[in-house]
């Protein structure tokens, strides 16, 4: 096998973010987030984020936040709507459904929700014999790689504040989001209620910053991780982490990174008229090849089959902040042999 384009979790992580945890191997912190790393780490997100008035809560991984903060928000009648290919409707093996929420889903555009999606799912759950929905459930970036740009975040936020939702915003790959979209991180308090920050996908060994904006979210949530067995021992490992990514930029550098290559992956595929499945601007790309093309290429690349569509699969490449530009070319020169 000469190269993993399945995921952006493949490295261990960063060496800067390597460097820091070594550093700080023999400290003695106090445990469950109480330490001084996990203090600045929310200072310094705090400071990106332009606003004090959050509670930051460090998770180790995306499902782990996204349980934690859904069940906490929702009342037990009441439900999540999600895209269709959303990740808690697809890749979270019933978490939310097993603590008695459903998930309610739409099709969407382009792996993004919008205002009618909101509005046909609050006409069909409309009495007491359906679930209500009282959350909006969405991802920056989505599962296909698309982006929500500021208008569509914020009409989004407008109408689940004029309808009494709230709005949820998974972040698990945010710092490719961030580098793809004209949405910055400061604009996030006042586009939604909580989200989280991701780490495990972009370069962190593990770990999900959870932030609440909402003050009606914000009591008691320490004890709500704990009781779903979220809350880390040793809770510095993670602000350890978070504190060295949001230092010199290197949170954001590691999204322009990726995204720079997967773009140059999407050029090089486009010339030789390899169509996607979605138009990514992110870290994500989903070309469609021919069946007994993606054969071939399994033998000498892992990846992720998307998308059966008969005589061609869609499959996702993924890149990462560790991914050369020298492994992407020398993918496009495998894949010529291949289809040529």
């Amino acid at each position: 096998m000469k190269y993993s384009f399945r995921n952006d979790y493949s490295e261990l992580c960063h060496p800067e973010i390597l460097e820091a945890l070594l550093k700080a191997s023999k400290e003695q912190n106090s445990g469950y987030g109480l330490d001084v790393h996990t203090e600045n780490a929310k200072n310094l997100i705090k400071e990106k984020l332009e606003t004090e008035d959050c509670d930051i809560h460090f998770v180790t991984g995306g499902t782990q936040a996204n349980l934690s903060v859904i069940s906490y928000v929702l009342r037990p009648y009441e439900a999540v709507l999600a895209c269709s290919t959303g990740h808690i409707n697809v890749h979270e093996t019933g978490a939310i459904e097993a603590t008695g929420h459903k998930v309610y889903t739409s099709e969407g555009v382009d792996g993004k929700l919008t205002t009618q999606d909101i509005e046909n799912a609050l006409k069909i759950h409309a009495d007491e014999h359906m679930v209500k929905i009282g959350m909006v459930y969405i991802s920056q970036s989505t599962e296909i790689g698309t982006v929500y740009s500021y208008s569509e975040l914020k009409a989004l936020y407008d109408y689940c504040q004029q309808h009494q939702l709230y709005l949820f915003i998974d972040g698990a790959r945010l710092s490719s989001g961030l580098a793809a979209s004209d949405v910055k991180l400061n604009m996030f308090k006042d586009l939604c209620d909580v989200m989280y920050i991701g780490g495990t996908k972009i370069g962190l060994m593990s770990g999900e910053g959870i932030v609440i904006f909402n003050d009606q979210l914000k009591p008691y949530f320490r004890y709500h991780i704990k009781s779903k067995g979220a809350l880390l021992a040793k809770g510095y490992s993670i602000g350890i982490q978070f504190e060295r990514a949001f230092q010199d930029d290197l949170y954001f550098k590691m999204g322009q990174h990726e995204n720079a290559l997967a773009s140059l992956l999407t050029e090089e595929l486009t010339m030789l008229g390899i169509k996607m499945l979605s138009e990514s601007s992110t870290n994500q790309i989903f070309p469609i090849f021919k069946r007994e093309h993606v054969e071939k290429l399994k033998e000498i690349y892992d990846f992720e089959l998307w998308e059966d569509l008969g005589e061609e699969i869609v499959i996702r490449f993924v890149t990462s902040w560790a991914t050369t530009k020298e492994a992407c070319m020398e993918l496009i020169e495998d894949i010529k042999k291949i289809i040529n």
